[in-house]
């Protein structure tokens, strides 16, 4: 079992780092394998909805997006962190999710999703939201905590004092791991996949 988190800070050690990695210490002692993919602080195109991945899978623009397409298969859950920016993520990694969604969503049915938010003060809850809403379009179970998955502080320092944050990043660990778990124990004991019908598109007009 893998579970790939992704950082969305320009910060590579920052105080969206510091969330993450209390979720994947979290996931480690609890036998699940990580790896921690900073973005980067380079700029990432939006997507420009030429719609040729349809027809390879990957994105015309060769960055790491087409890294995390090469390994989907090998993850099983995926946790999305970003700082708050004008109570929205970050501009990267909104550009590199609409991407990276866009180009793989067929192939997220059945991974855990979860997102993780960091913040100075407010403005949490709606980035928190946003970024849940790439899992369900996607058939992705979401994973929770005991709280909004969200710490506070302006530097690294000040978030390692959010002890409840961080309790918060622990519990959803936990929880990733335990249902993990559960689906890897239901597939050994026979349970099956969904399998979805033919997926209906309509639009407001017809």
């Amino acid at each position: 079992m893998k579970v790939l988190l992704i950082n969305g800070s320009p910060h590579e050690q920052g105080c969206t780092f510091t969330a993450l990695s209390e979720v994947a210490v979290t996931l480690n002692k609890n036998g699940v394998e990580t790896e921690i993919l900073y973005l980067g602080k380079k700029p990432i195109s939006g997507c420009i909805a030429c719609g040729k991945c349809s027809g390879n899978g990957h994105c015309i623009f060769d960055d790491k997006v087409n890294q995390v397409l090469d390994m989907l298969d090998a993850i099983d859950g995926i946790v999305v962190g970003s700082p708050v920016h004008y109570a929205a993520a970050s501009g990267q990694i909104t550009s590199f999710l609409d991407r990276l969604f866009y180009s793989g969503s067929s192939r997220m049915a059945g991974k855990l999703g979860a997102s993780v938010v960091s913040c100075r003060r407010g403005g949490a809850t709606a980035a928190f939201d946003q970024l849940n809403k790439y899992f369900t379009i996607s058939n992705m179970p979401i994973v929770s905590s005991q709280y909004w998955n969200q710490v506070h502080g302006n530097t690294p320092e000040e978030v390692r004092r959010d002890r409840e944050g961080l309790q918060i990043m622990r519990t959803l660990g936990m929880n990733m791991a335990w249902l993990l778990k559960s689906i890897e124990a239901g597939t050994q004991a026979g349970v099956k996949r969904p399998v979805y019908e033919e997926r209906v598109a309509t639009n407001f007009i017809e």
